[in-house]
């Protein structure tokens, strides 16, 4: 087992787990580099689960027996074992999960392939919060939804805070990026789907109504916590659909809207 105790940082194969508290500098360097992080050992057990490769596993001591798995079946993968402290010092957070592993990315899919044999799609647009990413994920696995496709300033599913508010199902759900509503509008409806914006709009049907006549095929889109979606995505709708709401409140979180509008095409078709 290619276990290496870790007493100061100045081992190279530690660079990817360095000031992991900057999000802009991961922004960039994750994607560019092909590499994300996966936190605790149920999210390294589902992306390894998902067909993706370790480089390297960094974590506590007390967390080593959980983790021999990951040196059995990928016994060229250094696993670093440091203390508490410095674990600290090098991720800039206390480790409370135990363990991070660094993750080769996957080659993302060609959106015709996930669309293919899917009925219901998540189309998240530019949504820069990764909290809300990795919420509306696990709205998509945990509802039903076969895919979810992300627009091209859409917020990194893999970035390591998605990773953990979504409990590992972006490593479930199959997801890509498309390109602009121009390219992507007349893939979707290629492939069959409606595309329904959840927008409010005189024009707006309500959800429950949407959803009593369901066309086969659906392709959800949400757009981003401050604006909405964009002029472009509702020029591409079908049609814009919205979540009936009391009290003077016209919408919900990003996150909770995904999970209602699942919840309805689910269950209440």
């Amino acid at each position: 087992m290619p276990v290496i105790r870790i007493a100061s940082l100045d081992h190279p194969g530690l660079s990817d787990y360095a000031a992991l508290t900057d999000v802009a500098l991961r922004r960039i360097l994750e994607p560019a580099g092909g590499l994300y992080l996966a936190e605790s050992s149920k999210v390294i057990e589902r992306a390894v689960a998902a067909g993706h490769r370790p480089r390297s596993v960094l974590l506590q001591e007390k967390w080593l027996p959980d983790l021999e798995w990951v040196a059995e079946r990928f016994p060229e993968v250094p696993v670093f074992v440091a203390s508490d402290e410095l674990l600290e010092r090098l991720t800039g957070f206390q480790m409370h999960r135990g363990a991070l592993a660094s993750m080769h990315r996957p080659v993302l899919p060609d959106p015709r392939e996930l669309l293919a044999g899917a009925r219901t799609v998540v189309v998240l647009e530019d949504i820069v919060d990764h909290t809300n990413v990795g919420a509306a994920f696990r709205s998509a696995a945990g509802l039903g939804a076969d895919a979810v496709l992300i627009s091209p300033r859409c917020a990194d599913p893999l970035y390591r805070r998605s990773v953990r508010v979504s409990m590992g199902t972006v490593l479930q759900v199959p997801w890509t990026r498309i390109g602009e509503w121009k390219d992507a509008a007349p893939m979707l409806h290629e492939a069959g789907f409606t595309i329904a914006a959840l927008a409010l709009g005189d024009d707006s049907v309500s959800l429950p109504e949407f959803t009593a006549t369901r066309p086969e095929r659906v392709a959800i889109v949400l757009g981003t916590e401050g604006d909405g979606l964009s002029r472009r995505a509702l020029a591409a709708a079908d049609v814009r659909v919205e979540i009936p709401m009391l009290h003077g409140v016209d919408s919900l979180n990003v996150a909770s809207a995904s999970a209602v509008a699942l919840y309805a095409l689910r269950f209440m078709t």
